[in-house]
């Protein structure tokens, strides 16, 4: 399959959930559902914008009450001559023409006030910086803190958002070590440790990562959801993984069993992952299980490898249940192209939040493949993409170096290509 149609048949085969509306406080992350509008207006009142007296006509005033923010409003309408000692964000009388700052006032003994006055200065009148039914943020919009914050005052208790899809991520390996120095014959995991940040980046949240040795039965039972999930390897059992059960540590428990990868928390799909993530075991070799495990679980097949290089041997497959499986090489570069042709279009489709098209010129040498479309990472600049090197399967140090892949079709002779922004 080419690359063109892997990403277009991935974002295709998401279905987005339905917009669900959720406390502030489990709404950070997500993507707003429909536009924020203002459930009032700020000010929501004629208020004073400085600590002094609130006054009408020319002066001098004699000054008939106070009000302080949070306090009573003042009863009645001020009229001339009169004054009414007033706090920041206080409301201001009726009638009120200007707010005078203590500093510029000349309070007498007997209660009359002097000082210069400028007509409207000080007060902030209601409405002004927001009128009440206002739309402010547009639907699709991330809710960071700040968007909490102004939710808040424009007195919204929940918010109509787009859930974030959860994804769960099974690291596949004998070989895959994920502490300390490996010893000789084994590897460092670099795929599970930048796999969340991209989840993240992308509209989704990891919510489980579990460790599984080769073979088929921990991936099969790993994937069909079994409570629990699998131990780490070594946990003490025949093989080095553990039957299914509560409390098993590394997997993730049916949901609302409280643990990692189990149940949602606010502002995420119910019900468990949309995705789950198999990292390695996607290839062809001896220790590659996931096609076979997915034919006995009766999984629907999307995409079986992409000419793409790297991350050839990369797989889509959705299970009987509808979650959706993305397979991924095991060379660290290889599966970061494949994570983001098949898992970053599915996580966007699924909020709602496709990425914007990019294209650039190229300003470097770049060998095209005669068959696949190669992903070359390179940073931007004034004359355009340039490459940055080390972008060999197994290394992520091009990527690290980079700010964007470039997609470089087949045969290209020099015409501009798309930027695939990274995160």
């Amino acid at each position: 399959m080419t690359w063109p149609a892997a990403r277009a048949l991935a974002a295709s085969a998401a279905c987005p959930s339905k917009p669900s509306a959720v406390p502030l406080g489990e709404a950070l992350g997500c993507r707003l559902a429909v536009p924020l509008r203002a459930l009032v207006a700020v000010p929501g009142a004629d208020v004073s914008a400085m600590d002094g007296y609130a006054v009408a006509g020319a002066g001098p005033w004699r000054v008939v009450g106070r009000v302080l923010a949070g306090g009573a409003p003042y009863a009645g309408e001020l009229r001339a001559g009169e004054a009414v000692e007033v706090a920041t964000g206080a409301p201001v009388p009726a009638g009120a023409e200007a707010v005078m700052p203590y500093e510029h006032a000349d309070l007498s003994r007997s209660g009359v006030i002097g000082g210069p006055v400028v007509p409207g200065k000080h007060i902030r009148r209601r409405g002004e910086d927001i009128s009440e039914g206002a739309v402010v943020l547009a639907a699709g919009t991330v809710v960071t803190p700040v968007t909490l914050g102004l939710a808040a005052a424009l007195g919204h208790d929940v918010l109509e958002v787009r859930p974030r899809p959860g994804v769960a991520v099974l690291v596949t390996g004998d070989e895959v070590v994920d502490a300390g120095l490996p010893a000789p014959g084994r590897v460092r995991d670099a795929i599970g440790p930048f796999l969340p940040g991209l989840v993240e980046w992308a509209g989704g949240r990891v919510t489980g990562t579990v460790r599984l040795p080769d073979g088929p039965a921990p991936l099969r039972a790993a994937l069909a959801g079994a409570p629990g999930g699998w131990a780490e390897p070594g946990a003490g059992t025949p093989g080095g993984w553990a039957e299914p059960g509560a409390g098993t540590p590394g997997g993730w428990a049916e949901p609302g069993a409280g643990t990692p990868g189990g149940g949602s928390q606010g502002g995420e799909s119910p019900g468990g992952p949309d995705v789950v993530v198999v990292c390695g075991a996607s290839s062809k070799g001896p220790a590659d299980h996931l096609r076979a495990v997915l034919a006995e679980l009766g999984a629907d097949v999307l995409v079986d490898g992409v000419a793409v290089r790297p991350g050839h041997p990369q797989l889509l497959a959705r299970l009987a249940d509808g979650r959706l499986v993305v397979g991924l090489p095991g060379n660290p570069f290889a599966a970061l192209g494949a994570a983001m042709t098949l898992l970053v279009p599915i996580l966007r489709e699924l909020t709602c939040s496709p990425a914007p098209a990019q294209t650039s010129a190229l300003s470097g040498e770049v060998r095209p493949h005669p068959c696949d479309t190669r992903l070359v990472p390179v940073r931007r600049s004034g004359r355009g993409a340039v490459p940055v090197g080390h972008d060999r399967p197994g290394s992520l140090w091009g990527a690290a170096l980079a700010d964007a892949l470039a997609v470089v079709p087949p045969g290209w002779s020099g015409e501009q290509v798309e930027l695939i922004e990274l995160p």
